[in-house]
Formats: structure tokens, sequence, C-alpha cells
């Protein structure tokens, strides 16, 4: 469990867990948080209370609407409580200027929602600047979040939205939001609208943020197994935001709290059981690697000395972008810097599920795995992932 001992919205101190992680975010406690619009007799939020602990990521799941986008936007106060009160950290949100409330608070939507006329970096920029951040200091912490969401600072930051892939204007999104180290992080349905193998990407590389920054974010989704792979703790909502259940997503699979929550788990909660165990669970293979414009020949010596068929490319920054075969690289001189844009990639933090999907789909027998800041970490391979599963569904079945 993380520290939870309340502190303030602004500057929160940074404390580690009892697992040594570290803790930035605040905790979040609604009091009978409730929410009627007029002309609704039914309240859309009907005196909801739950806490969240500092430095947890939670996610909100359930049927549109049920509410559960209204409890978020309450959070920041895109949507005005009819009543109750939210503590974020030791301050009462519901007393605060909405607008100060709003550059204290990271948000993220679908498809980021950037302003399209403004640059990468402006977009990003754009709290800082309303704070009063000197000039210099927002440049850097620019370039800083760029690199933490894996873009390119140099190459991206000049560029506009509408030059950028789904994938990469939701990581500027994520970046946008982090922009003024806010403890709280508020996301909905932030992977919705890109294609199933980004979605994966985007939410390994979320997952690896938030080792590394230990924020408190509130992730909306529709998809069970998105809460599953990616909530601390999961809350189940029915019609009114009623709070179902609010566990650890182990708890709600193996013990769903009504048959409300076993239907919407659906068949199969066994093998979603499966989304339980990570790559960085598994024993990771070593394979040969060589850096971008090393010598060839010496590449492909060192590798066949070592056993190995292929090599892990590297840039300068311990990222990975190719993986060629020793009959490929001893075609040429040097090792190039032609990224792989077909690389199957997972993150460590990724699920087996997630590991065997990308390996089939490029058809490969195995997969790259890099940590934080996309870090090569070494190749799992499918056997070492078909003996996981198996043991997995053995334990679940049993």
């Amino acid at each position: 469990m993380p520290e939870t001992t309340t502190r303030a919205l602004d500057g929160a101190a940074d404390v580690r867990d009892a697992g040594g992680r570290r803790v930035s975010g605040v905790s979040i406690r609604l009091d009978a948080v409730t929410k009627r619009f007029p002309g609704q007799d039914a309240a859309a939020v009907d005196a909801v209370s739950l806490e969240i602990p500092a430095g947890e990521l939670v996610a909100f799941v359930g049927p549109s609407g049920c509410g559960k986008t209204t409890l978020l936007k309450m959070l920041n106060r895109l949507v005005e409580p009819t009543s109750g009160t939210i503590h974020l950290g030791d301050e009462d949100a519901t007393t605060q200027d909405p607008d100060q409330l709003r550059r204290r608070i990271g948000y993220v939507i679908q498809a980021g929602g950037l302003f399209p006329h403004m640059s990468v970096a402006t977009n990003i920029a754009l709290v800082p600047r309303m704070l009063g951040w000197e000039k210099a200091r927002v440049e850097q912490r620019v370039d800083e979040l760029l690199d933490l969401v894996g873009l390119d600072p140099g190459a991206y930051r000049g560029r506009y939205p509408r030059e950028l892939s789904g994938g990469q204007q939701q990581r500027v999104g994520v970046a946008r939001a982090l922009a003024a180290d806010p403890p709280v992080l508020l996301m909905d349905e932030p992977f919705g609208a890109v294609d199933p193998i980004t979605r994966q990407r985007l939410q390994d590389e979320l997952l690896q943020i938030q080792a590394e920054l230990g924020k408190t974010i509130v992730v909306v989704t529709h998809d069970i197994d998105e809460a599953v792979k990616l909530g601390d703790r999961i809350v189940v909502f029915d019609t009114g935001a009623r709070v179902v259940q609010y566990d650890t997503p182990e708890a709600i699979l193996a013990d769903p709290a009504e048959q409300y929550v076993a239907d919407f788990v659906g068949a199969g909660a066994s093998l979603k059981a499966l989304t339980l165990t990570r790559v960085d669970d598994v024993q990771l293979a070593s394979v040969s690697t060589a850096r971008v414009g090393e010598d060839a020949p010496a590449v492909v010596a060192r590798a066949r000395a070592a056993g190995d068929d292929d090599v892990v490319v590297l840039d300068g920054r311990d990222r990975p972008v190719a993986w060629p075969s020793l009959a490929e690289l001893a075609q040429v001189a040097a090792v190039p810097s032609t990224v792989d844009e077909r690389l199957p990639v997972v993150g460590e933090r990724a699920t087996l599920n997630d590991a065997l999907d990308t390996m089939l789909a490029a058809s490969q027998g195995g997969a790259v795995v890099t940590g934080r800041r996309e870090r090569y970490q070494g190749v799992v391979v499918i056997e070492t992932v078909m003996d996981a599963i198996q043991r997995t569904r053995t334990a679940t079945s049993g």
C-alpha cells in the first residue's frame, strides 16, 4: 500500500511506498458526491463515497451512461457537484477556484485533445506558461516530457498535430497533462480512438510512466480488460454511479461482489486472469546486441560466436530500432540506422496476452522488451510465454 498521508495539491512531497516506489500523487476522497442534472428525475451520480490512495492508478468501469465520466469530471470541476465534497490531498476541491484547480490537475481525453493550430511544444507548454514559468524552464520541461513519452524532442517539438499519428497525438496529450507536474492525472477513455496495437503500446507506456512518477491516476474505460491491465484497483459502477465493487483486479476476477460484476466481467474470467501476469514476471532471453553504425562484420562474428542467429540493434539511447538476421547484416559494412516500423516490441509491464498477440501479428517467435524510456531489457520468446500461460491456466482452473 502506498503512503496515504494527505498532502496539499500543490507541491506534493515525493515519498516512497513500502516497496520503494516513488509516490508523488495525493489521495482523493469523495464524500456523498451527487450530481443531478436539470430535468432529470434520477441523479446521474448518487451519493458516491470512496477513497483513492496516493500514487495509485484506479480504473472506473461500467456501462455507458452509468455516470463514471460525470464523476471523473467532477474531480476537476468540469462538472459541478450538486452536493457532497471532494478532497484532493488535504484540500476541499469544491471550495477552490475552478480555473486554478484545473491547472493543478492533469487531464487527458481521446486523441489527446490538442490545439491544431499550435505546435507540439506550444501545446505542452500551455499550463506552465499560464503559471508564469520562465521561458528556459518551460523549454526544458517540454523536452523532458517528450523524452518521457518516447518522442525525440528534436524531431517532434516543432510539429503540428496534423503531422502526427493517433498514437503520437495521444503521447503529446499525456505530456501536456503532466507539464506542470500535477499530483493527479485524470484520463477519460484515453486510448479509445487508436488501433489495437497502438493501444497496447500506449497502455504499456502509461504503466512505465506511472512506475517512474507515482502520480494518482484515475482512468475511465468501458473495457474491463484494460481496467484489469492498468488498475491497481478497479471501481465497477452501476447506474447512478453506484459503487458495486471497489477492489484489486485479482479480487474482482476471483470473487465478484454481485452477479452484476460477474456479468460485467463476462465469460472466461479465468482466462482474463492471464492479463495479471506481466512480461517482467517471466525470464527474458539475452541475445546479441549491436549499436547503430557499428562494424557489421564484427557484430556478425560476435553473434555467431554466441550462438545467435540475429541481433537486436540499439540506438544511442539504448532503444531497440531493428532485429535483423545475421544474413541481413552480412550484406552491409555498418549496422544501419533504419527503424523497423514492424519491430515486435512490448513493455516490461505488458501482459502475456499482449506479448503473444504482438508475436503473432509480427509472425516472429519472440518480442523485444523495453523498460523505462523505452530502453532495451531483453527478449521474451514464445515458448516462455506459452509455458507461463499454461501454468496460469492450470492454476486458475484448479
